[in-house]
């Protein structure tokens, strides 16, 4: 039963509204959600609610595909509680620890004339931060460099070397900026129906609807992978590429459940001819590469479609599809600090550093949006055999975030207990874990829930193949 104030529930319906309307999707489905659970995670914008919202919007999807299959109308119930920590980290390590979520040198730093994030978790951003700074791995060294630096100029100068790396700005200065006013024009998500093809084979089961759901999954860190990680937990056969020096110790464990994870050269002839083969028999492509990356390997969106004219394609880039900075790289973290979010929490709470939101909420957002509209495209495929092209950018989540809804005034979680988790172990590579119990279900007793068919393995533990 929700106990949940009537502002947060509001609030909460208010983000499920936009979502599932950005998506497309019907409002009269909107009536089968139910929202439950109480609290809310610290913060002066409206994070739990954006959480319980995003995570319905994906399970009202679900609900939609079963529907569209056949089946009767499908409620669907999300736990507030419950996304607030989905939002942070799903894997409760049994007997071991979870590697470090940041390197030596990533964090703020305070500059000449402000404050700068470094994001230098991949060793070459590392090190195109470190050439510019002309410094060690070594915090003071850094902080020491950074100081000689103005914020702006220090962000250039270390993206110009291909690293990652935002100033931090208030929301008025985004507002006006370039990239921020691109941003706004932009719709939440761009949707682009694709040409006539075959009706797919699909078998609809209201346990396991995405269960014969080829996805295709080229994404790192945290939205992609969430996203995936959605659709592995009702089902789909997900495979996951990785280049052979990509890795990201602090967050694999928490999103692979359910997935193959495979390593492949796309910068080759070889690696592109598999990348082909894979893409032709996928039904969903999920990738979060900057957005003139696969472009430049020779897979850009017209030669995606010509490959697999049925694909349900959904793309993530970080700063948007339009302005001075859409191809730029970059995290949630770091948009946070470009958009005014850090700059608003440290002044409204009186704090003397960047004060973020207290979990990555950008990415987790925006990777149920990314999961809502690709079932949302499988939904649509499913009627008329066509396939759908997808955008959205964390900075777009952004403003959703920031413009969407008040502040929270629901009361603060309560601890985690065990009630909060999931009775199996899971067997990961890493050792013996559980994970959270799912933030959402579809169809009540006996109808659809999260749970993942493998356990959590390591990236390039499997082949690049279906």
């Amino acid at each position: 039963m929700s106990t949940l104030s009537a502002v947060s529930e509001a609030s909460a319906r208010g983000f499920l509204r936009d979502i599932w309307l950005a998506a497309k999707g019907e409002p009269h489905h909107l009536e089968q959600v139910q929202l439950i659970g109480s609290g809310s995670l610290p913060s002066i914008f409206a994070v739990t609610d954006l959480a319980v919202g995003a995570i319905a919007a994906a399970g009202l999807a679900v609900a939609e595909l079963i529907e569209a299959a056949g089946s009767d109308a499908a409620d669907v119930q999300a736990d507030r509680r419950l996304a607030s920590f989905w939002f942070g980290t799903s894997l409760r390590p049994q007997g071991w620890e979870a590697p470090a979520l940041w390197d030596a040198v990533a964090g703020d730093y305070q500059a000449a004339d402000g404050w700068i994030r470094l994001h230098t978790n991949a060793p070459h951003h590392r090190a195109a931060a470190l050439t510019v700074l002309d410094a060690t791995v070594d915090r003071a060294a850094v902080a020491a460099a950074v100081a000689g630096w103005s914020a702006q100029e220090l962000e250039t100068a270390v993206v110009a070397q291909g690293g990652c790396a935002a100033a931090m700005r208030t929301m008025d200065q985004w507002r006006v900026h370039p990239q921020g006013a691109a941003v706004s024009s932009e719709p939440l998500l761009h949707i682009a129906e694709g040409p006539a093809a075959p009706q797919p084979d699909w078998r609809v089961g209201k346990q396991r609807p995405l269960q014969g759901i080829r996805v295709l999954d080229l994404t790192r860190v945290l939205a992609g992978p969430t996203a995936t990680r959605f659709m592995a937990g009702f089902g789909a056969d997900v495979l996951r590429i990785d280049p052979a020096s990509w890795d990201e110790p602090g967050v694999v464990p928490d999103m692979v459940p359910g997935k193959r994870c495979a390593r492949l050269d796309l910068r080759s002839s070889l690696g592109q001819e598999i990348f082909t083969q894979l893409l032709a028999q996928a039904d969903v492509l999920v990738h979060g590469y900057r957005s003139d990356a696969l472009a430049g390997m020779g897979f850009d969106v017209e030669n995606r479609r010509r490959i697999n004219p049925a694909l349900v394609d959904v793309s993530l880039d970080a700063y948007g599809w339009s302005g001075p900075w859409k191809t730029r790289r970059g995290f949630d973290s770091l948009v946070q600090m470009s958009s005014g979010i850090a700059e608003a929490g440290m002044r409204q709470l009186g704090r003397d550093k960047p004060t973020p939101l207290p979990v990555q909420a950008l990415d987790h957002a925006t990777g149920y949006l990314m999961a809502t509209a690709a079932i949302r495209g499988l939904t649509q495929r499913l009627k008329s055999g066509k396939g759908v092209e997808v955008r959205t950018s964390l900075a777009r989540m952004a403003q959703l975030l920031a413009t969407g809804s008040g502040q929270q005034v629901d009361a603060v979680l309560a601890p985690e207990n065990k009630d909060d988790l999931a009775p199996a172990i899971e067997q990961t590579f890493w050792g013996p874990a559980q994970r959270l119990r799912g933030a959402v279900t579809v169809g009540g007793a006996g109808g659809a829930a999260m749970a993942w068919d493998r356990p959590a393995a390591p990236l390039g533990s499997a082949q690049p193949a279906w």
